[in-house]
Order: structure tokens, then sequence, then C-alpha cells
């Protein structure tokens, strides 16, 4: 295998390489120190002088669908249940083309913004997309991303006192014979897997309480994580005391979700005891700063998780509330966001940068990606400082998230 010295980075977000790293094959061979040379021949060198070097972002909550729903009039200034309701009736008419397109769309994003492994949560099946996650994958392997595809699910509609309506639900049976399907015909569990796959019902206000357990069970035997959205809203906690007459986590433990398996997106409005149980339990959270914004969500307590125990990492969300699909942008809104939360001096660059490589690689749960060691699949991201908005820089790590980034 050819061996490749990316040499004397500008900056370098690992330790001990200040000399660059080397790569052979699709890993990370040699880390090189300061005044250090390869300890073997190399076959090429790349000057990365004039670039900062990160680990691949990770995204690790998107709705690749929503690319096409941006900035829609009638969903505009409002929150989550109320947004929700004006945009069901539009994707409700998503078919297979347009879901490729949005596909491509949100990976070729993702890409230039650093993002080197994404996951998607795509739970809605109206008739003609039963073979969602197919599209998604053949779409991925055509970009040459790394994905976690999840197959998300809703089986209640407004019939039921959900909110989606009736045409983008299927039954439970339905769901979880797919679900198992996928995971048999995609899902890659060595390491440098390029495709894996995760079981994700949408939320406890579109998803069955069978439909929960179930999702729970088969994860299990299949061996696969589950993921969902939770603690997004004040309104998510009052729907779930009124009909299930108890808090969203207290549900999600009932259902067998609790546990180093599960993710959940967004993560808010936790109670302190709920932040300690999610720590103990090792769930992960990711943070999704400009969704959280978008609809006035509220603010991720990502420092009292991670102090708890739980992994944290960060999502672009659906575009439809963010209205980007770009990584390196939701580093600099998770450090703006952080830091009005926890005080300035509580939370910095690193820590952002942190979010979106090793956090996010445990919320996926893995291993061989999100930093840069000997031995780690070889995702990197390479960003200059070259335009206006860096002119007199200092630190470049710094510079990179603080005065921002738009490109690879």
């Amino acid at each position: 295998m050819s061996r490749l010295w990316i040499q004397d980075p500008l900056a370098i977000f690992a330790e001990g390489a200040t000399r660059g790293v080397v790569i052979e094959g699709h890993q990370i061979a040699e880390l090189i120190a300061a005044g250090q040379k390869p300890l073997q021949p190399v076959d090429a060198i790349f000057d990365a002088s004039d670039h900062v070097v990160l680990p691949g972002l990770i995204n690790t909550h998107h709705h690749f669908y929503q690319t096409l729903t941006r900035a829609l009039a009638p969903a505009l200034g409002k929150e989550l249940f109320d947004w929700l309701k004006a945009l069901y009736p539009v994707w409700a008419g998503l078919d297979p083309e347009l879901l490729a397109v949005a596909t491509e769309l949100a990976l070729t994003e993702l890409l230039l913004s650093g993002c080197t492994t994404t996951s998607d949560h795509h739970y809605l099946y109206p008739p003609g997309l039963e073979q969602a996650l197919d599209i998604q994958v053949r779409v991925a392997s055509h970009i040459g991303m790394r994905v976690t595809l999840t197959r998300g699910s809703m089986d209640l509609s407004q019939k039921d006192g959900g909110l989606p309506p009736d045409s983008v639900v299927q039954d439970a049976q339905t769901i979880l014979a797919d679900c198992e399907r996928v995971v048999n015909t995609y899902h890659q569990s060595d390491p440098g897997a390029m495709v894996q796959v995760a079981l994700a019902p949408c939320s406890p206000f579109s998803v069955s309480d069978p439909l929960m357990r179930e999702s729970a069970a088969l994860a299990s035997k299949l061996q696969v994580r589950l993921h969902t959205h939770l603690g997004e809203t004040r309104d998510e906690n009052d729907y779930c005391l009124a009909r299930l007459g108890m808090r969203p986590l207290d549900y999600l433990e009932e259902c067998g979700w609790l546990g180093s398996h599960t993710w959940l997106a967004h993560g808010i409005h936790f109670t302190d005891d709920e932040i300690k149980r999610l720590g103990q339990a090792g769930t992960a959270v990711t943070h999704c700063p400009h969704s959280n914004m978008t609809l006035a969500s509220g603010l991720c307590p990502a420092c009292a998780l991670e102090n708890a125990g739980s992994p944290v990492g960060l999502g672009v969300d659906g575009s439809a509330s963010n209205d980007a699909s770009n990584a390196i942008e939701e580093v600099r809104a998770a450090l703006m966001l952080q830091r009005l939360r926890e005080g300035a001096g509580a939370f910095d660059h690193i820590d952002a940068l942190r979010l979106a490589t090793q956090g996010s690689a445990k919320c996926l749960g893995r291993d061989d990606i999100g930093t840069l060691e000997s031995g780690k699949q070889a995702d990197l991201a390479l960003f200059k400082l070259d335009e206006l908005r860096h002119s007199g820089y200092h630190d470049p790590l710094a510079a990179l998230v603080l005065c921002g980034a738009s490109g690879s």
C-alpha cells in the first residue's frame, strides 16, 4: 500500500503530530512529532503548510429529505409541533427520485464542510417510498461517504392522537420486518465500515408503545444501535405526561432504551436527576445547536451531560430547521451556545471540535474514527484560513472555529 505524508500542517487537532500524519491505505500509520520524520519511507508528500488538519467531522443527526424544504414560508416562525404540522402535508409528497436528490445534496454539502461520516434519521414512508433506506445506501456508496443510516419509523398518525398524517406512517409489523431486512442486507460491523444501520422510531408523539419496545428488542437481537428524538421541547414533556403519565426519559427507560446502545437527538429538557441517570447508563446525546435556535427549543446542557458520563456529539439536524448541512458551522454554533449557557471560560474551541469528532464517534458507537491516531481510519478534513474573515488570526485552530469556515 502507498504511504502519503500529510506534512507540516499549519495546525493539527492531535497530540504529538506537529509534523503531520502518514496515511497507509485507508488508515493512519504514523503521527509525526516536532523535529521528526516518518519511520519508514513514504511514496508521496502533501504540503499541508496552508491547512488546518482535523479528524473528519462526524454528523450524528440529520434528515436528508428535508433539504428540499428550506425556508418554507408556511413553517417560518413556528415552534416544533406547529412547524411539523405545517410541513407534514408537503413531505407526504416525497417520492424515490426526490429522496435520492435530497440525499445526494445533503451528503455533498456535508463533505464540503469537512464532514466525512454522517448519520441520517429517515422516518417518513408515504406509499411508493418503502425502499427509502435502499435508495440512501446507493447514493452514499456513489458519493463515497461513511454513513450510519437509521431505519426510522412512525405508526401513530393524527387519527391515533399523533402529529403526522395517515399517509406517511406504517403499521408496526411492516416496520419491524423492514428493519430486520435492511440490517441484514446493509449493516457492516467491521472496523472501517462504510454503511451501518440503526433502528430509530421517530419520537414519543409519533410512535406507539409496542413499537418502541419491539424496536429495542429487535436492535438487541440484531446488535445494532437505537436512536430517537428526546427532550427536545417542553411540549414533548407535556404530551408524554398527558398521554403516557410519565416524562419522556421515564418512558424511554420503561421501553428498554436507556443504555449505552442508544443515542438521543437534542436532549434539552432534562432535570438534574435525569442527566445523572443518562450518564450512569452511558446514553449518548446529539447537540443540535442551529436547529434548537431556529425552533426556539432551548439550550442543550452539553457540559452537564458530559460531566455525568454521557457522550455528547453534534448534529446539523434536518435542513428544514437548520436550512444548512454545514458541519463546521455547527461547531461554531455549539461553542457560542455552550458559552452562553456555561460562561466564557467553561467551554472553548477545543471542546467544540471534540464534540464534532470524538464525541460524535461515541454517539455512533465507533472507535475507528473521530481522532487522529495510528490504526484509526484516515478520515481527515483540511481547511485553509485564506478568506477575509480569517485576516489577523493568531491561533489557527481557534480561528477556524471563531472566525468561521464554510468549506474544506
